[in-house]
């Protein structure tokens, strides 16, 4: 199974919006060098979380009307889906620790506080 599914304008309300637990979407395009640069990371916090949060991309420029409809003016955004909202986001590279610790707070990971 693939860990990070390819979103399209056919399959995000499916994958996104009426998924059951916390969803992370990469808006990227493939010519954005940090784009390139955080695929690797993610591909790794992919596996970390596998069984607490989807991971999933969107190429804004096959899906430019997703990318419209949620306002994104830069590449990557990370965006964290919760119940079909969206509840955070990030925009640029993340170094490792940054991005697992925005991760795990943007997904609600951190049960014991």
């Amino acid at each position: 199974m693939k860990k990070i599914i390819e979103l399209t304008n056919a399959n995000f309300e499916t994958e996104v919006l009426h998924a059951t637990g916390p969803v992370l979407v990469d808006f990227y395009a493939p010519w954005c060098g940090p784009c390139l640069m955080l695929a690797p990371l993610l591909e790794q916090f992919a596996n970390e979380f596998a069984d607490k949060v989807k991971f999933a991309k969107v190429n804004i420029d096959d899906a430019a009307a997703l990318a419209a409809e949620y306002e994104i003016s830069s590449v990557p955004t990370l965006m964290v889906f919760r119940g079909g909202e969206p509840v955070d986001q990030v925009e640029g590279f993340y170094a490792t620790r940054p991005f697992k610790t925005w991760l795990e707070k943007a997904a609600n990971l951190n049960i014991a506080v």
